[in-house]
């Protein structure tokens, strides 16, 4: 199975998630909060097996470090794609990430997300 879905703007980076445990927090809600909705919206099925997630990253410019905006990223992502059920678990067992360097699109920020089952990614 293939599943593709984008989320509009740009996710909170790694810094952004490394804050005051309270205002990290609440920054990392809000990102699993639109993943999850962006996931839904999207029909987004809930996979079974293991699967590779290709996360590629569209910033509007160059300003953060590429390593901060995809790990802050991941992170959120995986996190609300478990919590709303379509992963069973984030864990190396279950899913195997791929991430890309970000890329600029200034007109259109974007995370766009890549599911597919590891048995056919080979």
């Amino acid at each position: 199975m293939k599943q593709l879905f984008t989320v509009k703007g740009r996710l909170p980076g790694y810094n952004e998630l490394r804050q005051h445990h309270m205002v990290a927090a609440r920054v990392k809600r809000l990102a699993m909060e639109t993943v999850g909705w962006a996931a839904k919206a999207q029909k987004i099925e809930p996979v079974t097996g293991p699967v590779t997630i290709k996360i590629t990253c569209y910033e509007p410019n160059a300003r953060r470090d590429p390593d901060n905006v995809t790990s802050g990223a991941a992170k959120c992502i995986l996190d609300a794609l478990q919590n709303i059920g379509v992963l069973k678990n984030d864990n190396r067992k279950h899913v195997k990430p791929i991430l890309p360097p970000p890329k600029i699109d200034k007109e259109d920020p974007r995370v766009e997300i890549f599911i597919q089952d590891m048995e056919e990614d080979q």
